[in-house]
C-alpha cells in the first residue's frame, strides 16, 4: 500500500538557490536531504542511526536528536518504490507532486548547485514528478519538518485544493470593513500578522521559538496536533504556548492550550524549564475567565482590528 510523505528539497530562505536545486532535482527525477555528518544511513540499524546522530550532533537537545533520527529513519528506510511525495517550498507552496521509483541512496556532490553552495545532501529519492503545480496556497498548510508523512486525504486535500483567492473591488466611498464577516476574515490571518510583527508586539519579552533544524514555532507540529505560536520567554528561559482563540469554545481552548503545554514539558524542557501559556482573543469571555482562576500560568490577551479603506485625496 503506497504512503504520502511531504519533503523540502532545501530551505527557502533564499529563493533563487531554492529554485536552482529544485530545478536540477525537478529535470532529474531527485530529491535530497542532508545531515550528511551522519553518513550513509542506509547501511544502518535503527540503533546505529540513534548512536550516530548523537556522536555527529553532541550539543543538540535530546528532542532535537530524536527529530533528526525519525526524519533520516523514515527518508532511507520507510519510504519505498510506490509512495507519492508532494516538494514543499516553505510552508505555503506546493512545487510538485510525484511517485517515488528508487529507495534511498548515498550520493555525495550529486546536486552540483548543493555542493557549490556547501549544502551537505548525500541522501537522494528517485522521483517520478508527475505534476509540476506551483501552488500558493493563501495560508500555512505545511509542517515545518524536512521530511513529514501525511494521510491520503490529506494529501489529496493538498493536490486538488482549489488556492484562487477572493479580491476586494476597488471603491471611491469612505467603507468600514470592520462587521462580523470581515473580522472573521482578518481573525483568518491573525497568525501571520502576529508572527510576521513577533518582535514588535512582544518588544524581546518573548522570542520566536527555532528547532535544532532551524524551523520556527509558528504551526509546530506535535504528535497530539500543531501549537499555533511557540516561543521562549528569554528572561525566565520559559517555553510560552500561544493559541488563537477564534471560533472555538473557551473549553476547547483551554484544554488545548494545557494538553500542548503537557507536550512541551514532557519532549521538549530541559534542566527544570518551566512552560507558560498565552491565549490571545478577540473580546473579553466570562467562561474563558473562570477557568483561569484555577491557573497561574496561562495569561490571556486581547486584540483589537481597525482596518478600513478610504477615498483618495
Amino acid at each position: 500500500m503506497s504512503r504520502f510523505w511531504i519533503i523540502a528539497p532545501v530551505e527557502s530562505k533564499q529563493p533563487e538557490f531554492f529554485d536552482k536545486v529544485w530545478q536540477f532535482d525537478l529535470d532529474n527525477n531527485l530529491i535530497s536531504i542532508g545531515w550528511s555528518e551522519v553518513g550513509d544511513v542506509s547501511k544502518m540499524s535503527r540503533d546505529e542511526l540513534t548512536k550516530a546522530v548523537t556522536m555527529a550532533y553532541p550539543d543538540k537537545p535530546n528532542s532535537t536528536k530524536g527529530l533528526y533520527g525519525n526524519m533520516l529513519w523514515a527518508f532511507w528506510h520507510e519510504i519505498r518504490p510506490g509512495d507519492f511525495v508532494i516538494a514543499r517550498k516553505g510552508r505555503t507552496f506546493l512545487a510538485a507532486v510525484g511517485k517515488v521509483i528508487r529507495a534511498g541512496f548515498f550520493a555525495s556532490g550529486k546536486n552540483p548547485y548543493l555542493a557549490s553552495a556547501n549544502y551537505s545532501h548525500d541522501g537522494f529519492l528517485e522521483v517520478e514528478w508527475q505534476q509540476p503545480l506551483n501552488k500558493k496556497f493563501p495560508n500555512l498548510v505545511f509542517p515545518m519538518f524536512t521530511v513529514k508523512e501525511i494521510i491520503e486525504s490529506e494529501y489529496r486535500k493538498l493536490v486538488e485544493e482549489d488556492c484562487t483567492e477572493s479580491r476586494i473591488s476597488p471603491t471611491s466611498e469612505p467603507v468600514d470593513l470592520i462587521d462580523e464577516t470581515s473580522a472573521f476574515a482578518l481573525e483568518k490571518h491573525l497568525e501571520d500578522f502576529i508572527v510576521k510583527n513577533f518582535e514588535k508586539i512582544f518588544k524581546k519579552s518573548l522570542v520566536m521559538y527555532v528547532d535544532g533544524a532551524g524551523a520556527d514555532g509558528q504551526q509546530f507540529d506535535t504528535d497530539i496536533g500543531r501549537i499555533d505560536i511557540l516561543a521562549v520567554e528569554p528572561e525566565t528561559n520559559s517555553f510560552v504556548v500561544i493559541e488563537l482563540k477564534r471560533d472555538s469554545s473557551s473549553d476547547q481552548v483551554i484544554g488545548q492550550v494545557l494538553r500542548y503545554m503537557g507536550w512541551v514539558k514532557k519532549k521538549l524542557c530541559e534542566d527544570g524549564q518551566a512552560v507558560k501559556g498565552l491565549i490571545i482573543c478577540h473580546e473579553s469571555d466570562t467562561k474563558l475567565s473562570y477557568a483561569l482562576e484555577m491557573t497561574n500560568n496561562i495569561e490571556v490577551q486581547y486584540y483589537e482590528v481597525d482596518f478600513k479603506l478610504k477615498k483618495a485625496l
